[in-house]
C-alpha cells in the first residue's frame, strides 16, 4: 500500500496498478531525466538483483547459484548490447574476492611479509558506513590507523588538531610519508584549540603539507574530513563530527559517515574537489618552522583577549575567485584601455 508523502520511485508494474486507482490530483508523476537514467535505473536493477540473489539462497540454492544468475544477467547485457567486453565481466566460479596486492620491490615481502598480512580497515572500503560511537563498532582512531597504512595519499580537513588525539595516529602518520606518502593538512586557529606541538610534529614529518586559516573571524571552519586516496579505486574519506582530539575519536558523542568511492563515486569526488578548492583559497596559509610564533600569538588571541597583542587581530582581506576575476578586468580597462570610469553591478 502506498503512503502519502515523496517519493523518487521508479513506476514498476506493481506500482502502475496501484497508481490507476488514485485520481490524478493526488499523485504527481513525471518522467525519468534522461540525463540521470542510467543511474536511476542501475539503482533501481541493484535492489531488483540482490532480491533475486537472497531469493536464490531461500529457496535452497548456493553461491555457485547466484554467481550462475549473476552471470545470465551479464550475458543478457553482453547479448543485448553487442559489446564483447562485457564477455569479461562474468563472475569466476570460485567466488573469490580480491583483497589486495604488493608491489614487485614491496620491502615486507624481504622480511617474509605476504599481500594477505596487510592491515586493512574493519569496515568496508566498498561500501559506505556510519560511526556514532556505538560499543559494537569500531572506535574511529584504530579505523583511521588502518586506513592511514593502507593509502597512498591522504587529506586532512580539521578544526583544530589536539596533541591528545595525533599522538593515537602518529606512528601511522610517520611510517605512511616516511615511505613516501603525502600528507596535506588543513586547519584553523579557531578558539585557540589546536596545540602548537601538534602542528610542530606534523611539520617534521615528510611529505606533509600543512595550511591553516588565521582569520577566524570571516573564516570558521567547522568541516572535518579525512580523505584517503587509493590508487586501486577504493578511496575512502570520514566526515563528521570529529576534530582531532583524544576525545572525538575514542569516547565522544561524535558521528562520522564514512564514505567510499565504490558506492557513492560523486560524493568522494566532491569531498575532493572541496578540499583541493579551500587548499587552493589564500585564506589558507602554508605553515613553516618561521611560522611557529604566529600561530602560538594567534591561538592565545582566540583564547584571552590582549590589548598589547594587536597585531595578532590584523586580518589579510581577499577577495573570492569571482570578485578577482571582476578586479583583474577593471585592471585590464584601466591599464590597457585607460577607462578610469567603470561601474560593477553586484
Amino acid at each position: 500500500m502506498l503512503h502519502p508523502g515523496l517519493y523518487e520511485q521508479v513506476i514498476n508494474n506493481a506500482l502502475t496498478s496501484e497508481l490507476a486507482e488514485i485520481p490524478e490530483a493526488r499523485k504527481s508523476v513525471a518522467p525519468i531525466d534522461k540525463a540521470e537514467a542510467s543511474k536511476v535505473l542501475a539503482q533501481y536493477l541493484a535492489d531488483v538483483v540482490q532480491k533475486g540473489l537472497d531469493n536464490v539462497l531461500d529457496n535452497g540454492g548456493d553461491i555457485s547459484a547466484q554467481i550462475g544468475l549473476t552471470n545470465q544477467i551479464v550475458n543478457l547485457i553482453q547479448n543485448t548490447t553487442k559489446e564483447a567486453d562485457f564477455a569479461a565481466l562474468g563472475v569466476d566460479r570460485r567466488a573469490e574476492q580480491l583483497l589486495a596486492l604488493l608491489r614487485e620491490t614491496d620491502p615486507r615481502l624481504a622480511v617474509g611479509k605476504t599481500a594477505a598480512d596487510i592491515e586493512r580497515p574493519e569496515t568496508s572500503i566498498a561500501q559506505s558506513s556510519l560511526f556514532t560511537g556505538a560499543v559494537h563498532e569500531p572506535q574511529m582512531f584504530t579505523e583511521l590507523k588502518k586506513e592511514i597504512v593502507s593509502a597512498d595519499r591522504i587529506d586532512m580537513l580539521v578544526s583544530f588538531i589536539k596533541w591528545s588525539g595525533l599522538r593515537l595516529i602518529m606512528d601511522e602518520l610517520r611510517e605512511f610519508t616516511h615511505s613516501g606518502g603525502e600528507l596535506r593538512i588543513i586547519t584553523t586557529s579557531y578558539m585557540g584549540a589546536t596545540d602548537v606541538k601538534a602542528i610542530e610534529e606534523l611539520r617534521k614529518l615528510p611529505n606533509t603539507h600543512i595550511k591553516v586559516s588565521y582569520n577566524t573571524k570571516t573564516t570558521r571552519l567547522h568541516a572535518k574530513a579525512y580523505i584517503f586516496y587509493r590508487e586501486t579505486g577504493f578511496t575512502t574519506a570520514y566526515v563528521g563530527s570529529s576534530n582531532l582530539s583524544n576525545a572525538a575519536l575514542t569516547s565522544g558523542l561524535e558521528w562520522n559517515t564514512k564514505v567510499t568511492k565504490r558506492d557513492l563515486p560523486e560524493t568522494i569526488d566532491k569531498i575532493a574537489a572541496t578540499f583541493e578548492y579551500y587548499w587552493n583559497d589564500r585564506e589558507f596559509e602554508y605553515y613553516a618552522e618561521d611560522q611557529r610564533e604566529r600561530l602560538a600569538r594567534a591561538l592565545k588571541a582566540e583564547k584571552y583577549f590582549d590589548t598589547n597583542n594587536a597585531d595578532v587581530y590584523t586580518m589579510d582581506i581577499n577577495p573570492y575567485s569571482y570578485q578577482q576575476e571582476i578586479l583583474d578586468k577593471l585592471e585590464a580597462e584601466r591599464t590597457v584601455r585607460g577607462y578610469t570610469r567603470n561601474l560593477v553591478v553586484a
